[in-house]
C-alpha cells in the first residue's frame, strides 16, 4: 500500500534527522497542495508525485534534500537555481525550511506540474 510506504520513509527520515523531517513534509505539502489529483508514491528511495504523468519527486540525502524534476532541463530558470547538466533533469538542492522560499520553490513546481499536463 503506497501510504504505508511513504508513512515507512518518513519515519525513517525523522529518526535519522528531525530537520530534514521537517523540510520533506514542507515540501510534501506544497507538492500536494498544488492540485487536488496529484498522487505520490515511493520510487528509487525517494517520493515521487504524478498527475497526469511524474513531474517531481523529494529525495534525503545526508546533508540535505534534493527536489528532482525529471523534465527539468527544459523549465525556465528565472532564479537560477536548477542544478545538473544532464539531457533531461535538474534538480534544487535545499539544506532548510527556509531554502523553500529563498528558492523559489513553489514556482518551479507550478511550471514543472503545467509542463507535465502538456502533450
Amino acid at each position: 500500500m503506497p501510504a504505508d510506504r511513504i508513512a515507512q520513509l518518513l519515519d525513517d527520515i525523522r529518526l535519522l534527522d528531525q530537520a530534514r523531517f521537517e523540510l520533506v513534509q514542507s515540501l510534501r505539502e506544497l507538492v500536494l497542495g498544488l492540485a487536488p489529483a496529484i498522487s505520490e508514491e515511493v520510487k528509487y528511495g525517494g517520493i515521487l508525485f504524478s498527475a497526469a504523468k511524474p513531474f517531481c519527486g523529494i529525495f534525503s540525502y545526508a546533508k540535505h534534500v534534493s527536489l528532482e524534476f525529471g523534465s527539468g532541463a527544459a523549465l525556465p530558470d528565472r532564479f537560477e537555481v536548477l542544478e545538473g547538466e544532464g539531457k533531461l533533469r535538474r534538480h534544487i538542492k535545499l539544506s532548510s525550511v527556509q531554502d523553500i522560499s529563498k528558492k523559489h520553490v513553489g514556482e518551479y513546481l507550478l511550471l514543472a506540474l503545467q509542463a507535465s499536463a502538456k502533450p
